[in-house]
């Protein structure tokens, strides 16, 4: 989680293994656009910044944050990717929506890896008002899509070397 401390898209002092013989499925919200396309655009360079071909990522996209769940278990079903990244932004509001929503989607989002055993991994904004999200799209927390892309790639080696174990 990137703080006022840290900015956790930096890399620099991790090994990332190469995308290039992985696929990827991103399953993108269309609510709350300028911030979860910008996470869109940082996942999708950091994919192809680590070696994945632009050709072997498909994008989706859905209404809004609660249908990514759906949308990465179909995905996952599909056999066609080696991981599926979720982006979405939640911002808190008035009402307790924004707890059942978050809620709903960090265990939906859980399941469908557990489930399917296709990483799925969680690049979701869970912010107080839209500055935090701005700040963590890209802005000066760094950029969740970037994180989450970083982490599907990690997922998919590691989910790879488990198939490869005899």
């Amino acid at each position: 989680m990137a703080t006022h401390l840290k900015n956790l898209s930096d890399f620099t002092h991790l090994s990332i293994p190469s995308a290039a013989n992985f696929k990827f499925a991103i399953v993108v919200a269309q609510w709350n656009a300028a911030i979860t396309g910008a996470l869109l655009n940082g996942a999708l360079d950091a994919l192809q910044e680590n070696g994945c071909p632009e050709d072997q990522i498909t994008i989706y996209e859905v209404p809004g944050t609660f249908e990514l769940s759906n949308a990465a278990a179909l995905a996952a079903a599909s056999k066609k990717y080696d991981a599926v990244i979720c982006l979405g932004c939640v911002i808190q509001g008035e009402t307790r929506h924004f707890d059942f929503i978050c809620n709903a989607v960090a265990n939906g989002i859980t399941n469908v890896g557990t489930q399917s055993l296709v990483p799925a991994i969680f690049g979701v904004l869970t912010t107080e008002n839209m500055q935090q999200a701005a700040d963590r799209a890209g802005g000066k927390h760094g950029n969740k899509g970037v994180e989450a892309a970083i982490t599907a790639i990690k997922m998919a080696a590691l989910a790879a070397d488990f198939k490869n174990i005899n």
